[in-house]
């Protein structure tokens, strides 16, 4: 288990290590990051205003809107991730992207971005109606469903880029190149997200202990201060996990597809993210 973890750990200093290259590629979850919450208050703000006045739409009305709302909101999401990726595997190959580099990327594959927000809105509605409707046992099926179309598409976002293909091929691509390269065990994954939710409580209990510290002193302008720090803080993190994410991916797929290791990474350690039974 150490070793599986120290395996993890080099990863994501690898991956690191390409961020610190091209700080810029932060612009991208960042950008989609205020999108989504854009996205997210044009649906909800219309749906407060027919509870207000008493409307209750049917249930295919409900369904109709929670669909469109995972449309858009997958559209964007997708969208920034083509875009990181594009530009993070121009680093790869020894050039030096720019943020205009990744956006040209994404523009060009908006059609398969749109398809595949289609077609997972399509699965995150029926799985959700699914949720709904079945028993507590029903529901934990469902939740291993879910996930596995996560394992499944986890490298849809690098295909898209670098073969472009329809969302349907690339989806069968991802799951073919996951399947027959490193099996079920993803330990890399896993670990990068262990670690960052060690960073989460460390960064939340410290700025707990430091919020109540200005309370004790009575200084209004300190607590207001180490609010906004711990919030800015918090979201900087979020950002760097996201952009450490699609520079992980990204150098995944390159391993998989060509067996070469990338810029900032080792071979053996791009092989021990993934372990086959």
């Amino acid at each position: 288990m150490f070793d599986r973890f120290k395996r993890s750990m080099d990863l994501i200093k690898a991956s690191a290590t390409v961020l610190r290259q091209d700080t810029h590629l932060l612009v991208f979850p960042l950008i989609s990051g205020v999108a989504a919450v854009l996205v997210a208050m044009g649906f909800l703000l219309p749906a407060i205003g027919l509870d207000l006045l008493g409307d209750e739409p049917n249930a295919p009305v409900v369904y109709s809107g929670v669909f469109l709302f995972y449309v858009t909101q997958y559209f964007v999401i997708f969208y920034f991730n083509v875009a990181l990726v594009g530009a993070t595997m121009i680093r790869m190959d020894g050039g030096s992207p720019t943020i205009g580099d990744g956006l040209r990327i994404a523009n060009s594959r908006l059609g398969s971005i749109l398809g595949y927000a289609v077609i997972s809105a399509t699965v995150g509605v029926i799985l959700r109606a699914l949720q709904e409707r079945l028993g507590f046992v029903g529901r934990i099926i469902v939740g291993m469903i879910g996930v596995g179309w996560t394992v499944a598409t986890a490298l849809v976002v690098p295909v898209l880029v670098a073969r472009d293909k329809g969302p349907i091929d690339a989806i069968k691509d991802s799951a073919n190149m996951f399947k027959q390269t490193w099996g079920e065990n993803v330990i890399g994954q896993v670990g990068m997200s262990f670690a960052f939710t060690m960073l989460y409580m460390a960064w939340f209990l410290g700025g707990v202990g430091l919020l109540a510290f200005s309370l004790y002193l009575g200084s209004p302008f300190l607590v207001a201060l180490v609010a906004v720090v711990g919030v800015l803080g918090f979201l900087f993190v979020c950002l760097v996990q996201v952009a450490l994410g699609g520079i992980y991916s990204a150098a995944l797929y390159r391993y998989a597809s060509g067996g070469n290791a990338s810029t900032g990474f080792e071979n053996g350690a791009l092989q021990a993210a993934f372990l086959p039974k």
